[in-house]
């Protein structure tokens, strides 16, 4: 996972106001009700791997008993104010173990920094690494090569309290031959009257769903490939729910 993004490091602050909170209210609800469906009642356990700014977990966390692990400090401490209750671990959702195991695993778009299929097969060892027997893996990447259609570009301007950050997006492929696509970011944010121009690059992975179906199942697990209707580009999106196979 690149440790180069300024969006993760000194432009985190940028975060909340980039993309709140409630903007996760129906995607939670969303994850919550296919847990429930799948796991049954009770309070059970579950393991966010890039949780980011625990945006998203902050729908989830009232219902599970959370543990989250981000590779970014300064997410992590966003997600601490956030979700008091969770426990946070500093990580890399393809090497940490912490020795404990959960009922549910979910990686929401920050799977999307997986460049490599080693770095995909990595970050599904780390989740069947914490997963009980009958628990229940979700991932949720952004784009498929079958879905992706450069260059794509959008702009959104959010305000909240004095503050004002417009953000322009441009994602496109450098080289369809390889596994990576990249994403700019130009972030015009007003505090006070003064304007800040800052740019961020963001290198991610993009793979057909074939490799998707490939590389779960030949890390042990039994994949359902459902529509998901919380697209930010506006193409198909799905989420993969996924349970481990038992070994001979």
């Amino acid at each position: 996972m690149p440790s180069g993004p300024r969006l993760y490091a000194d432009l985190a602050h940028l975060w909340p106001l980039m993309s709140p909170p409630e903007d996760y209210a129906d995607e939670g609800a969303r994850l919550r009700s296919e847990l429930r469906a799948r796991l049954g009642p009770g309070r059970r356990r579950l393991l966010e791997l890039g949780t980011g700014g625990g945006h998203l977990l902050h729908h989830l966390a009232g219902d599970f008993d959370a543990t989250a692990v981000d590779l970014s400090d300064a997410m992590l401490a966003h997600s601490r104010r956030l979700n008091p209750g969770v426990t946070h671990h500093l990580g890399d959702m393809r090497t940490v173990r912490l020795g404990e195991t959960f009922d549910a695993v979910l990686i929401h778009d920050a799977i999307d920094y997986m460049r490599t299929e080693d770095d995909l097969r990595a970050a599904f060892a780390t989740a069947r690494a914490h997963l009980r027997p009958g628990g229940v893996f979700l991932a949720i990447p952004d784009d498929y090569v079958e879905t992706f259609t450069p260059p794509h570009i959008a702009h959104e301007t959010r305000r909240s309290g004095g503050a004002e950050l417009t953000y322009v997006e441009y994602s496109t492929d450098p080289d369809p031959g390889d596994t990576e696509i990249e994403t700019v970011y130009v972030f015009f944010f007003r505090d006070s009257g003064a304007l800040r121009v800052e740019v961020d690059r963001h290198t991610t992975g993009l793979f057909p769903i074939g490799a998707w179906e490939r590389l779960l199942e030949e890390s042990g697990f039994a994949a359902e490939r459902l529509d998901y209707p919380f697209s930010e580009h506006g193409a198909a999106t799905y989420l993969w729910v996924c349970t481990a196979l038992e070994t001979a």
